[in-house]
């Protein structure tokens, strides 16, 4: 069965994705790949109508079915099956063998993300850890159930969170970004709230997030939104394909060439204590 499940709603305005392996719904290949397959869907189908409306166009009396305006996607609403959005990303994967592989799909998926050409909404219900808070700090805005937990605990495995090392100093202050990229340590909803990290809380963060889709998204024009999201994320895409390069090369040619990191990896899938040797 597929991870995620994905539909259109609101009369093609909005495409719902939804993180469908409750309950840690784990960030790893197959859910990365079935979240970019679900993105850039809508954008392939855009791309095929478009030479059939110019030819509409063109002769408009032969092809006047293919002139009727079409529904125009104007958000994407990302949420979660079970009690927690997710758990983060494979430790397995994260392993010396297969992390470049690992490394590599994220972040393609994170900048298919940053460069998506509307805003992205994200509902979090219970913990949001490691890759699927770095999944949920490419959206435009996260809304927070009221039991959220957001962190990333990638220090404690003695390794960093390279997405989060860029996104997050974009969400929060410097120094919020790296009192939870070093400290490992998770916070609330009050305080992701506070500190820039969620936009919102609510009981219902999925229910927030459509009335706020409906208030301020569904009645725009798609072609202005595109316009306008390219505008405010310029900083943030140029910096996220320069700097995702940048910390990538940093986890796999240094990271994963000290004795601490596999360590650190391997003590979590024993359920063990890491035995450091800080080097």
């Amino acid at each position: 069965m597929s991870p995620l499940k994905h539909w259109l709603e609101a009369d093609g305005a909005l495409l719902r994705l939804r993180l469908a392996r409750p309950k840690a719904n784990i960030v790893d290949a197959s859910m990365i790949a079935a979240l970019h397959a679900a993105l850039k869907a809508p954008l392939e189908r855009a791309a095929l109508k478009a030479p059939l409306e110019r030819a509409a166009l063109k002769a408009p009396l032969e092809n006047a079915a293919l002139a009727t305006p079409q529904p125009a996607l104007r958000a994407v609403l990302l949420d979660a099956e079970g009690p927690h959005f997710s758990f983060g990303a494979s430790v397995e994967e994260h392993l010396p063998d297969s992390c470049a592989q690992m490394l590599a799909s994220l972040h393609a998926l994170i900048v298919t993300m940053v460069e998506y050409p509307v805003p992205i909404l994200a509902a979090v219900r219970g913990q949001c850890l490691g890759g699927g808070l770095e999944v949920a700090l490419a959206a435009n805005w996260i809304f927070a159930a009221r039991d959220a937990q957001f962190g990333q605990p990638e220090m404690k495995l003695g390794v960093f969170a390279p997405a989060a090392s860029v996104l997050l100093p974009y969400r929060v202050n410097q120094p919020m970004a790296e009192d939870l990229l070093f400290s490992g340590r998770s916070i609330g909803a009050e305080a992701a709230q506070a500190c820039g990290l969620a936009h919102g809380v609510a009981d219902d963060p999925e229910a927030a997030a459509l009335a706020w889709f409906a208030e301020h998204l569904q009645g725009k024009s798609a072609a202005a939104l595109a316009c306008a999201t390219e505008a405010a994320r310029a900083p943030l895409r140029r910096a996220v394909r320069q700097r995702l390069h940048e910390v990538e090369r940093l986890y796999l040619d240094r990271l994963m060439a000290t004795h601490d990191a596999p360590e650190g990896l391997n003590a979590f899938l024993a359920k063990r204590q890491p035995e450091w040797e800080h080097r």
